[in-house]
């Protein structure tokens, strides 16, 4: 986890937030980077927008989830088990986040650690988290979509 946090602390010290952090992590699980992607993610960022309003991290593992199951083509359905893994993630992070972080919310989180000292933790057990989830769903966490 240490290698983990470095690297995120790293990404956050070139000016990307939780939820870029997040796909970019699961992006170079695949050898991959996209550009379009990490930037999109930005509207996720510090909340949507800096409202404060959903962290990040829980936002970014709903679309690092989606990268590996949903639809994204015509002919291409999504997997049988996306929402059913996207609930195994809002159901875990909504646990941790009230035994740990401090609620769901970015505001609630920098409420309770203004400095941001917990963000990097809860990328990081965030990102873990979705491993875990597609791995316990026969997803292989080194390439996009299940074979």
């Amino acid at each position: 986890m240490n290698d983990m946090i470095f690297r995120l602390v790293s990404l956050k010290a070139k000016g990307f937030c939780c939820a870029q952090a997040m796909l970019i992590l699961g992006l170079e699980a695949q050898g991959k980077s996209n550009v379009d992607l990490v930037r999109s993610m930005a509207g996720l960022c510090y909340g949507i927008n800096w409202s404060g309003e959903i962290c990040g991290a829980l936002s970014g593992g709903a679309c690092l989830l989606s990268l590996y199951s949903a639809k994204g083509t015509y002919e291409e359905a999504a997997s049988d088990q996306h929402t059913k893994m996207l609930g195994e993630l809002v159901e875990w992070f909504t646990r941790a986040a009230d035994d740990q972080y401090g609620g769901t919310r970015c505001n609630e989180v920098l409420e309770k650690f203004p400095d941001r000292s917990m963000c990097a933790k809860i990328v990081a057990d965030t990102y873990q988290k979705c491993m875990d989830i597609l791995s316990s769903h026969g997803f292989d966490p080194a390439v996009t979509r299940k074979e």
